[in-house]
């Protein structure tokens, strides 16, 4: 486990119990207590947690990480979803992706299709509020990159506000893989920030087709401001850890569940 998991593995214990203590973590992560006071203090000088006598309590931030953090968690399964959702695009597509860690796995899934690579002209391209994803594929040729307006927010690197409505406005996507915090077959998608929300609800009214890229650890989750209503996703491609029972209630509420 390098570091980066280990931060992550960390502040998802955090996240799930809003406390942890030097020496559990320390067992459980299989390092010395040394290492975890490190971690802490490390996540503690980035307002991550708070530090206290052993151990280390939950800042509110801690439910929302930086991206960077979230990159370990479920990497596998955000591969396979990201290479499923690539495979759905045709060449000479418009599509959407919105910020996250599943949907830069689907952008660089696009960038090495070979097919898109056959002549000089794009083969596909791929509107973005994202500022990593843009940076990854605005070196490709054959992938076009349109970036919106707006803020970017340090958490997600994702562009919002009234700056990035105006060239959603005027756009018309083929596709977009929306990328969520959480997702339930009856309350629909959510993002943990507001802004992000608003803008991904706009995207999503843009494209002909709304296809919901999230690991099983996001199903039948809420979080606090919802993108769009369930009835508005067409596909959710999620992965084999996902319940039966989710999974039915998805497919009731009309969604094409497709599992990898």
């Amino acid at each position: 486990m390098d570091r980066y998991e280990r931060l992550s593995a960390l502040l998802d214990m955090l996240g799930q119990s809003g406390k942890v203590d030097v020496e559990d973590l320390a067992r459980d992560l299989d390092v010395s207590a040394a290492t975890i006071r490190r971690d802490l203090d490390h996540l503690a000088e980035q307002q991550l947690l708070t530090r206290t006598r052993g151990g280390a309590v939950a800042n509110n931030v801690a439910y929302d990480l930086p991206l960077r953090y979230k990159t370990a968690r479920h990497a596998s399964e955000k591969e396979r979803i990201g290479k499923a959702a690539a495979a759905l695009v045709s060449r000479g597509a418009v599509i959407g992706l919105n910020g996250g860690t599943t949907t830069t796995e689907i952008g660089r899934a696009l960038a090495i299709r070979p097919d898109f690579a056959q002549s000089d002209e794009p083969g596909v391209t791929v509107v973005t509020n994202a500022l990593n994803i843009a940076n990854e594929l605005a070196v490709r040729p054959h992938v076009k990159i349109v970036v919106t307006g707006g803020v970017a927010r340090p958490q997600s690197f994702e562009l919002s506000g009234p700056l990035a409505t105006r060239i959603l406005d005027e756009i018309t996507l083929d596709i977009i893989f929306l990328g969520v915090d959480a997702v339930d077959p009856l309350r629909g998608a959510y993002a943990h920030h507001e802004g992000e929300a608003s803008i991904n609800r706009l995207m999503t009214q843009r494209a002909r087709q709304v296809v919901c890229i999230a690991d099983s650890s996001k199903l039948g989750k809420h979080a606090f401001a919802q993108i769009c209503p369930t009835s508005a996703i067409n596909i959710l491609i999620t992965d084999s850890d996902a319940s039966a029972e989710v999974v039915a209630a998805f497919e009731a509420e009309g969604v094409d569940v497709r599992i990898v």
